[in-house]
This record gives C-alpha cells, sequence and structure tokens, in this order.
C-alpha cells in the first residue's frame, strides 16, 4: 500500500519537480553523512581541502569548491527549489532562487571553514616570542658567551627550559633572574641579568 502511495505522489508531479526530488533526497544524505562524520572526527572531504591543510598546518585559504560545499550547494539549491514550486512559482524563478541560494549556501560554508582555519594553533615554539621576556637561569651561562647555559622562561603559555647564552661580564650561576635580549641563530636566547 505505501510503495503504492509512493507511485502515485511521483506520478502525480511533472518533471520539473521530479528533478528537484531526484537531486534533494542523495545530496541531503550525503549532507548528513557529512554533517555526521565532521562531528565525530571523521572526514571525507578532498585530499587537498581544508582539514588536509590544517592537519599539515598550512592554514586554509578560502576554498570554494570543496566536496562539503558541492554538497551544500546541491542541498540547498534542491529545497530552495521544491519550495518555490510548492510556493507555485514559475519555473525560472524557482530556477533562479534555487541557484542563489545554492551559490550562498557554498559561500557561508566557505567561509565557515576559512574563518575556523584562523582560530587554529600550530603549536611550534617561535623564539622571537620570549624577546624582552624574563626567566631564571636553569644551569649556570658563562660570561661573554664562553658557553651555553639554560633558562626557565615562560613562552606562549607555557614554561620551556631553553639553551641561553649572555654577553655580560659576570657568570649568571643557577637561580639568576634574567631578561631575554635577543635570539641568536634563531635558536639560543641571548640573556642580561634583570636589574628588577
Amino acid at each position: 500500500m505505501m510503495l503504492l502511495d509512493l507511485s502515485t505522489w511521483w506520478s502525480g508531479m511533472g518533471t520539473f519537480e521530479q528533478v528537484y526530488w531526484i537531486i534533494a533526497l542523495p545530496s541531503t544524505l550525503i549532507f548528513l553523512i557529512l554533517l555526521v562524520l565532521t562531528f565525530v572526527g571523521g572526514d571525507l572531504d578532498d585530499a587537498g581541502g581544508p582539514d588536509a591543510d590544517v592537519a599539515g598546518d598550512d592554514g586554509v585559504g578560502f576554498q570554494f569548491f570543496s566536496l562539503k560545499n558541492v554538497v551544500g550547494f546541491f542541498t540547498l539549491f534542491a529545497w530552495s527549489g521544491l519550495a518555490c514550486i510548492d510556493a507555485d512559482q514559475s519555473q525560472l524563478v524557482t530556477l533562479v532562487v534555487s541557484i542563489i541560494s545554492g551559490f550562498v549556501m557554498m559561500t557561508v560554508m566557505a567561509s565557515i571553514f576559512y574563518f575556523m582555519s584562523k582560530l587554529t594553533d600550530s603549536g611550534t615554539l617561535d623564539m622571537r616570542n620570549a624577546v624582552n621576556g624574563i626567566g631564571e637561569v636553569y644551569l649556570p651561562i658563562k660570561k661573554q658567551r664562553g658557553g651555553f647555559g639554560k633558562v626557565q622562561i615562560n613562552v606562549q603559555g607555557g614554561l620551556r627550559t631553553l639553551q641561553a647564552m649572555t654577553d655580560d661580564g659576570e657568570d649568571l650561576p643557577m637561580g639568576t633572574v634574567v631578561q631575554v635580549q635577543d635570539i641568536i641563530n634563531d635558536q639560543i636566547l641571548l640573556v642580561t641579568k634583570s636589574s628588577n
């Protein structure tokens, strides 16, 4: 009985409306699957899509054409078209409204992924963030760049133990409070005894 009702429903509509239903059903199903996978951590996006770029710490450019965006386009395209058909709009109006709706959906989704990518943090230590920072000598530092020592300093929200040298005229023993003046070879802190 149910199958007969579906058959009657299907045959009772015009070809134009059938095309919209043919687009709406699979695109909505794929959209829901992608949505669920996004929330549970799986991903079926393009190999070069936003998620691959974030994983590689390359950042995400504004990507208008990706699997998620194209599926979003067809989903909103179809449902807005069906809404126009239901409101007895002409085929031209239905087509224009559904295309515009689809492109709006693609733009919104691309924008969301783009701005979400700007919230990511690579976690890579940028030594320049230590300049002017205050730390404490952990391993003694020889005067006049006579040898490496180590300094504990808060950089990028975490306490780090980093190699350090000094230009000071005296050794800096363990526990000395120091200030970072510069970075040597992008790896070693150049420190001086803090006046505080």
